[in-house]
């Protein structure tokens, strides 16, 4: 069904309807705080990541798995489980760890009293910072690499909640948002493809913060993963951002960080929970699915 302009008018006051369409209407509401009591679980290591493998969750824990590959063990993390579509994320312990009931959350142990660190940029930068690594010290390298993490976390609204809302979850097509939305994602991923046309990665000649957080979102989009709509934005037309989004893809913490709370997909992709290295390869979901 095409809306027509006519179709709605805006009310002076305007009031919650709960059935309101879309996907994911049975977990919207215009009210934060936690709706019930639950407290989040501790595993055994310093971090306490709370997440799920939406495109902002994987930016962390490709981050973690990262880090672990460089050989900080002080990264050691357990990954918690949080599934969005059942409201996991209005529990009381998460809505301490990250009072906006997004994922991912976290929670630093090590630190003299537990550190709760949200928003996946916020994280990214933080642990960054915590082990020196994925962020340059140099002044111009460091900046630049800023530049790009906040231009993620500014600009993948206008793709999920913007586009991917009203082309694939919206409960009837809009011509007019999706025409607006489609038009900034194309826009973004061109200011992307000029960008990595004169450099390797992101900021420049450096693997940092500003791919794990713009691969994710923007990589998977033009390998045409989510929302199918590889076809009608033309994702192939952006030869660096592919050329970029391939380089990223074949690093082994990548693999290990995509898979970690997936809950979607190959059950050979899917670790749900991740409590030490050797999970990946004793407890993806196709070695403890029943049998028989």
């Amino acid at each position: 069904m095409t809306q027509t302009f006519s179709d709605y008018t805006p009310p002076k006051v305007w009031e919650w309807n709960k059935e309101n369409g879309g996907q994911f209407a049975n977990i919207n509401r215009p009210i934060a705080g936690a709706t019930h009591e639950k407290d989040c679980p501790v595993g055994k290591h310093p971090l306490q990541l709370y997440s799920l493998a939406t495109p902002n969750g994987v930016k962390v824990t490709v981050m973690l798995e990262e880090l672990l590959a460089l050989g900080h063990e002080g990264a050691e993390y357990d990954a918690w489980l949080v599934n969005i579509r059942d409201g996991n994320q209005f529990s009381s312990g998460f809505v301490e760890a990250n009072p906006n009931s997004k994922i991912p959350a976290l929670f630093d142990h090590s630190t003299p009293e537990p550190t709760r660190v949200f928003e996946s940029g916020s994280i990214l930068l933080y642990l960054a910072e915590k082990f020196g690594a994925f962020l340059p010290t140099e002044h111009h390298k460091r900046t630049e690499t800023i530049n790009w993490l906040m231009w993620q976390m500014g600009s993948a609204p206008y793709l999920g909640g913007g586009f991917g809302h009203f082309y694939a979850y919206a409960p009837f097509k809009f011509e007019y948002a999706i025409d607006r939305f489609a038009m900034e994602v194309k826009r973004q991923l061109d200011v992307l493809d000029r960008n990595l046309a004169d450099r390797e990665y992101m900021a420049g000649d450096e693997y940092s913060i500003a791919d794990m957080a713009i691969w994710p979102w923007y990589g998977a989009l033009v390998k045409g993963l989510i929302y199918e709509a590889g076809e009608f934005l033309s994702v192939h037309e952006y030869h660096n951002v592919i050329r970029w989004t391939d380089l990223i893809a074949e690093r082994p913490a990548v693999k290990r960080g995509r898979m970690v709370n997936r809950v979607m997909g190959d059950p050979a992709s899917q670790l749900h929970e991740r409590h030490d290295a050797s999970d990946f390869d004793t407890k993806t979901q196709d070695k403890l699915a029943p049998t028989g």
